[in-house]
């Protein structure tokens, strides 16, 4: 007696079944009936084989058996690591899942061979402002003349007060984790990202002996505004400059990108009556190269730092997100602000080696 399974079944046989099914209307009873002279009583296929062979035609209109795709190669052989490097090279982009389904590799196999055989990593994109062409120059001169300071007065670089606004959006925020790119060196990735309505405008400042701050810039009446000049030169006065009555100001100097609030020449003037001529700024004493978040700690380290945390329990409203901004900076440990002061030396030697470019690779760890 035959059991017959539905790849046991010849393709002229299938047909003859799908011929009988509808020459009887479509029925499945009479389609068994309609077999027997060809099959006997006992050999003919069921049923339940029939309504199968007529599911399959209907699915895949085919009466060929189902095409099994090929167990995807598990060894890394000298074959398959030349095709994924040659797949590398035209596209470091791809992710592992889809490279594996490409190459008919395991996407464990194509892990190792990526990591151990190729050598290569996985770096997350890396958000950095384009670079004009003059600010090559600009930034190596700044790096020349911090260092010179520096080989004067080795705690030269403690004694700088970096500043800086960041906004903190109550929802929405670049997600990087999985964003990959294979390479052997970091291919410093820009990405465009986009702004949210609610927010906060926060600014600090960090130094290594410490951070002052934050200070949540609001209007008379404590709503959320965002930083002009007038509301800048007030939070100087009335709150950044009573905070440095504890320290020696003549030995600091104080720096600020070149945001049109920080260069005003109100707010230069203002300044220069606390910091005198130790102003590191665009339209300052010192100028301060233009689009070089890299070589400021509050953007390589302290912002992302205090993103990192202050999301974590899903703030839903602006003031639980400013409570947990206040404690994540208070949380911060001292020993941490000295290793990104000393830091940002490291940092100097780079631009000197890049001839005024962007970090070669992330120099910065926790």
């Amino acid at each position: 007696v035959w059991h017959f399974n539905m790849n046991r079944l010849t393709p002229e046989q299938r047909f003859q079944i799908v011929q009988i099914y509808f020459e009887n209307n479509g029925s499945v009873r009479n389609t068994y009936r309609a077999l027997r002279p060809f099959y006997g009583q006992h050999n003919r296929p069921s049923e339940q084989l029939i309504r199968l062979t007529m599911d399959r035609f209907r699915t895949t209109f085919t009466l060929n058996d189902n095409t099994h795709t090929q167990r995807r190669r598990t060894v890394r052989t000298e074959e398959a690591i030349a095709a994924v490097e040659r797949s590398v090279e035209e596209d470091p982009n791809q992710s592992i899942r889809h490279r594996a389904q490409e190459l008919e590799l395991c996407p464990a196999t194509l892990w190792k061979i990526l990591r151990k055989d190729l050598g290569l990593r996985a770096y997350k994109i890396q958000l950095v402002q384009e670079l004009k062409p003059r600010d090559h120059l600009a930034r190596r001169t700044f790096g020349e003349w911090a260092q010179n300071k520096i080989a004067v007065n080795p705690n030269f670089h403690k004694r700088i007060l970096f500043s800086d606004e960041a906004h903190f959006w109550l929802n929405g925020y670049v997600n990087k984790q999985n964003c990959r790119i294979w390479s052997e060196g970091n291919p410093q990735v820009h990405v465009e990202t986009l702004l949210h309505p609610e927010k906060l405008t926060v600014w600090c400042a960090l130094w290594a002996g410490g951070i002052i701050g934050p200070y949540f810039f609001k209007n008379d009446v404590g709503q959320n505004v965002t930083v002009n000049g007038d509301r800048y030169r007030a939070m100087i006065t009335d709150f950044f400059v009573p905070q440095l009555n504890n320290h020696n100001v003549q030995e600091l100097w104080f720096q600020q990108d070149g945001a049109t609030c920080h260069t005003a020449r109100a707010t230069i003037d203002l300044l220069q009556e606390t910091f005198g001529n130790r102003i590191i700024s665009k339209s300052g004493p010192v100028n301060w190269p233009p689009r070089s978040c890299d070589l400021t700690p509050l953007d390589y380290f302290l912002w992302g730092y205090v993103k990192s945390r202050v999301y974590a329990d899903k703030p839903e409203t602006i003031d639980h997100l400013e409570d947990n901004i206040r404690r994540v900076i208070a949380d911060i440990r001292p020993q941490l602000l000295e290793k990104v002061i000393e830091n940002w030396t490291s940092r100097l030697d780079y631009v000197r080696v890049s001839r005024g470019g962007h970090m070669p690779e992330i120099i910065f760890k926790l």
